[in-house]
């Protein structure tokens, strides 16, 4: 029996799964570097005041991780023994292993939306500014964008507004996870600055759409950064030449912000093809960016069942729960690639 090679294998998992492009590689091996606990590389400083620049802030910070991002901007609002407010399925609750709790003492409270957006009923419900007492304190409201287990969905800008006008008179701030800010920048046309200046503190992601392989950014005010950066080095996270990994940031700025309308088009290319396959399995109007969610509770199918059997023909699949399957595109994968993904899923789904 022929062995499958990794070029065989169409991996929809995330979009972290990317290789870095022979451009990025070049630039990696040319990066200037420095010792960054410093503040002497070059190349991150570079990095941090242009993602700064971008986002409308007054400073940024370059992270290993998404989840260190998150923790430091969380952090920068809430206070051990108080709360943020999120929906049910943040990445900030569900992904990053308890952090927040873990290690900073900061408690969750969220509302749900089956496609993970705000919902500014919910938060003026739960919002509980200087509680007393008695009860935990509201100090944070985190809005994520796109929503990752929500589809890729993206939040409109008019609840975001509001969001801000009712957390200033509350005396609370905003967070906003902005991982794949990017894509519903370019989904929309949106600015980045636009949709930050909503928020008192952003983190956005190098190593998902834009195919960088490591690396986040928490931008906010100077006093935020020069905290997060602290709280960066007690975290483990203070690393020295990281020029090298910046400049793959650097290169994915310049290089692949532009291309996440393919990433789009192939995504609603291949929701497409399954919508095809069985009638109810997909919302066409639910894949606004490189996000597909398969709901298959109907089809009497579990979704590890399907994962294993799309794996045994060379495609990959992230399984969320019993019935929910979930595909992202990104770079790796091109518009063939999406076609004869969803030509096997099809195929497994309609038997």
């Amino acid at each position: 029996m022929a062995t499958q090679t990794s070029q065989d294998v169409i991996d929809l998992r995330s979009d972290t799964v990317t290789t870095p492009t022979p451009g990025m590689r070049t630039a990696m091996a040319r990066a200037e570097v420095g010792d960054d606990v410093y503040a002497e590389d070059p190349g991150c400083r570079g990095l941090e005041e242009r993602v700064a620049d971008l986002l409308g802030k007054e400073a940024a910070l370059f992270t290993v991780t998404g989840t260190m991002a998150n923790l430091l901007a969380v952090r920068s609002l809430v206070r051990p023994g108080e709360e943020v407010l999120c929906e049910s399925r943040a990445h900030i609750a569900r992904a990053e292993l308890g952090a927040h709790a873990a290690i900073f003492g900061i408690t969750t409270r969220t509302w749900s939306h089956p496609r993970g957006l705000l919902d500014l009923g919910a938060v003026q419900t739960l919002l509980a500014p200087k509680a007393g007492p008695y009860f935990v304190s509201t100090a944070g409201v985190s809005v994520e964008n796109t929503h990752n287990f929500g589809g890729g969905s993206i939040q409109p800008l008019d609840p975001l507004r509001k969001l801000r006008d009712i957390t200033r008179s509350a005396g609370v701030g905003v967070h906003l996870d902005g991982a794949r800010l990017w894509n519903a920048s370019v989904a929309t046309g949106t600015p980045l600055g636009e949709y930050a200046a909503l928020a008192d503190v952003v983190s956005v992601c190098l190593s998902k759409g834009l195919g960088a392989p490591v690396g986040s950014l928490v931008a906010g005010t100077t006093d935020q950064i020069a905290e997060a950066r602290v709280w960066r080095k007690r975290l483990g996270g203070g690393w020295r030449q990281a020029g090298v990994l910046a400049a793959a940031g650097s290169y994915a700025l310049d290089h692949h912000v532009e291309r996440l309308t393919e990433d789009h088009a192939h995504a609603r290319a291949l929701a497409e093809t399954l919508a095809d396959a069985r009638r109810g399995l997909v919302d066409l109007a639910d894949v606004e960016t490189n996000i597909v969610v398969l709901d298959i509770a109907g089809l009497g199918l579990a979704a590890g069942d399907v994962a294993l059997q799309a794996r045994a023909e060379g495609v990959l699949v992230s399984v969320l729960g019993p019935s929910t399957i979930r595909l992202v595109t990104h770079l790796d994968v091109d518009a063939d690639a999406c076609k004869r993904a969803g030509d096997v899923l099809a195929r497994i789904l309609a038997e």
